[in-house]
């Protein structure tokens, strides 16, 4: 990625025709993170797949994706922009088409891992191609499309996943990209123009080790997040085997990058403080935003008893208000409003939203207790988002933005698997602790818990069953009460430590340099 040029700026219907390619393609890959969520139970069913084996459908994917992330703006450069993204949609669609047609288990993992090598591209590439397709006036105009575009993505994929699986089948969720992936690949051959880079490398001096100990140092730490829960983190000698190995990989690939000619990512480019500063933010931003998508469909689904479409469909007025927040806060950015203000006001605004969440939830909320505090949510995103990746490349010029950009990226991503990690270890440990300090209150002595089983026993004799059977079944329906009340009680835990986090991240904004020169905000949205 080299600094936007001029001469790549479009008008008329090819800019029109060119952001279209560039928010399909970045729609694509954000839906498709997504959308296998709501999938995975058909797809144990139909491939006689155990959970721990289904549950690599989703991390081959996210390996995949943040391996290619940070390499992008290299590949751009090798290949030419143009060919790189062409080639991307090309391998994310026929990929698609192979993970519909997949027989086993290991076969869908397999082709999942390569439609994320090919989705990962299109995010970090639709970007810049957006960017560079409008002149410097338009960008804020161009990062508010593409934002609406990056922010809806994530919502899309529940309830349109859960559509196609209720009324078709699990296959459809990736034969939907095929026709997409088509018309894409053919508009992108058709306007998208690459910039004139510099000399590329030849084959021995690409940097291989740079590669291949970027690719087993995140992917270690990837698998080690997404399964430490369920193998139960370090004492399972695998995890442990990849913790080394992330460690390790961590250490060479940082030593390789800074004493390599041609490093396959640019560290140099961290020296920037607001861009350490950003990427640290970006961090937070991801385990925020993930992790309260993670817990609030769970919730609706295990606890009050939604389908997953009415579990996807609650989070789509949120993301409506934030796709509206966009083009506002791009104009405030044109117009001088410091973006660490702005980030201040929306780490303000994100813990009252986990503080609203604290409060509203029991066993039996109703819509109209989350809707409100999903709105504000959707607000505190519209303030972070755009001005927490612009303020990261506020200092940085030339190509350096597209590699800062990259870091940026990649961190959202990881702090999205690390909250995933934390939120579920913490989801079980908390829900155990909550359910026997609820069980040392439950006593059968006293007059009320007697009066509760005894109600629960006649109504189960009032059906049929002998007076045993009817005891053993109240009992039961207490034991399934007091489950529900502590899984809840944890998850208020969450959301209570969640929003103390984002309350000590706003003195952050103090460490913020002012930026020389003005950055976009579609420089930065990636």
């Amino acid at each position: 990625m080299v600094q936007a040029q001029d001469d790549l700026v479009e008008y008329g219907y090819r800019r029109v025709l060119i952001t279209i390619t560039a928010v399909l393609c970045a729609l694509l890959e954000i839906v498709d993170t997504t959308i296998v969520n709501v999938a995975l139970t058909d797809m144990r069913g139909s491939l006689g797949a155990t959970l721990t084996d289904v549950a690599w459908v989703i991390t081959a994917y996210a390996i995949a994706n943040v391996i290619v992330i940070p390499m992008t703006s290299w590949l751009s450069q090798q290949f030419g922009r143009r060919n790189y993204f062409v080639t991307s949609i090309i391998i994310f669609t026929i990929s698609s088409f192979l993970c519909g047609n997949a027989t086993n288990i290991w076969e869908l993992i397999a082709f999942r891992f390569i439609q994320g090598l090919g989705g990962g591209a299109l995010l970090v590439t639709a970007q810049t191609i957006i960017t560079e397709s409008y002149p410097i006036a338009k960008r804020g105009m161009a990062q508010a499309i593409y934002g609406m575009g990056v922010i809806v993505g994530p919502t899309l994929g529940p309830p349109l996943g859960g559509y196609l699986v209720d009324n078709y089948s699990w296959p459809y969720i990736f034969y939907i990209n095929i026709p997409l992936g088509i018309i894409a690949t053919i508009l992108a051959i058709s306007f998208v123009r690459s910039p004139k880079y510099g000399e590329k490398l030849k084959a021995n001096q690409v940097d291989w080790w740079g590669i291949f100990f970027l690719a087993s140092f995140i992917g270690s730490l990837q698998f080690v997040l997404e399964h430490g829960q369920q193998d139960d983190w370090f004492n399972d000698s695998l995890i442990v085997t990849l913790s080394v190995v992330t460690v390790l990989g961590l250490i060479l690939f940082i030593w390789r990058e800074l004493t390599y000619k041609h490093p396959i990512v640019n560290l140099s480019v961290l020296k920037d403080g607001n861009l350490r500063i950003g990427t640290i933010m970006c961090f937070i931003l991801g385990f925020g935003l993930y992790g309260s998508t993670l817990i609030i469909p769970i919730y609706t689904q295990s606890i009050l008893g939604w389908t997953a479409t009415d579990a996807g469909l609650l989070l789509i007025p949120g993301s409506i208000t934030t796709a509206f927040m966009m083009p506002i806060i791009g104009k405030l950015i044109q117009r001088g409003v410091p973006q660490g203000y702005m980030v201040g006001v929306g780490f303000f605004i994100f813990f009252l939203f986990t503080f609203m969440m604290y409060n509203n939830m029991t066993p039996d909320t109703g819509v109209e207790h989350l809707y409100w505090p999903l709105i504000l949510r959707g607000i505190g995103l519209g303030l972070l988002f755009v001005p927490i990746t612009t303020l990261s490349l506020s200092t940085l010029q030339g190509k350096n933005i597209g590699e800062g950009a990259a870091f940026t990226g990649m961190m959202r991503q990881l702090g999205g698997s690390f909250g995933i990690a934390i939120i579920t270890t913490f989801i079980t440990r908390f829900s155990q602790k909550h359910r026997v300090d609820l069980v040392a209150h439950l006593d059968t002595t006293k007059f009320e818990v007697q009066q509760r089983v005894e109600i629960l026993q006649r109504g189960f004799m009032s059906k049929g069953f002998s007076s045993n059977e009817s005891l053993n079944k109240a009992y039961q329906v207490i034991d399934y009460s007091v489950m529900k009340q502590s899984t809840v009680l944890a998850y208020m835990d969450i959301f209570l430590y969640l929003g103390i986090m984002f309350l000590l991240c706003i003195p952050i904004i103090f460490l913020i340099k002012k930026g020389k020169n003005k950055i976009n905000p579609a420089d930065a949205m990636h």
